[in-house]
């Protein structure tokens, strides 16, 4: 284990998220409300910037963590992270629209659809990363969607 092996550790399982016992990716999607409570107060450069800097983060810290624990580890969910911060990129405010996002995040994330799917391939922690951020966007997208539809309908 080298210097940077604990705080890539405590990144890529978003401060041990990751060790949940069961379903540690909807957990990691969980984990990400507080941060997302604290980012989306930032104007949207700054939050999308954020953003940025947790796929950075996320790259460099499930790469490094896939050389000790095997191909793209269960425990790595700073991939979560990042794809929940960006379904919730309009920043919503109601906690109805707020999990709805979470929810759609989770469904895009575990069905992988393509071109999601495909991103897995890419080595390290791009790959790792890459298909959560391509579900994040995908989930952005049907949020933004359902919540035309539904201002329609009022």
């Amino acid at each position: 284990m080298s210097f940077l092996d604990a705080p890539a550790r405590m990144i890529a399982t978003f401060f041990g998220a990751g060790y949940a016992p069961a379903a540690p990716g909807t957990a990691a999607t969980f984990a990400t409300l507080p941060l997302y409570l604290l980012l989306r107060r930032l104007s949207l450069p700054w939050y999308l910037l954020s953003i940025a800097l947790v796929i950075l983060l996320g790259v460099f810290s499930s790469g490094r963590m896939e050389r000790h624990w095997g191909k793209d580890p269960g425990k790595v969910v700073i991939d979560e992270v990042a794809g929940t911060l960006i379904t919730l990129s309009a920043r919503p405010a109601g906690l109805g629209e707020i999990f709805l996002g979470m929810a759609l995040f989770r469904v895009f994330d575990i069905l992988k659809p393509p071109p999601v799917s495909s991103l897995e391939r890419l080595p390290g922690g791009a790959g790792i990363m890459a298909d959560d951020v391509a579900a994040g966007i995908l989930s952005a997208l049907s949020a933004a969607l359902i919540g035309k539809g539904m201002k329609r309908r009022r």
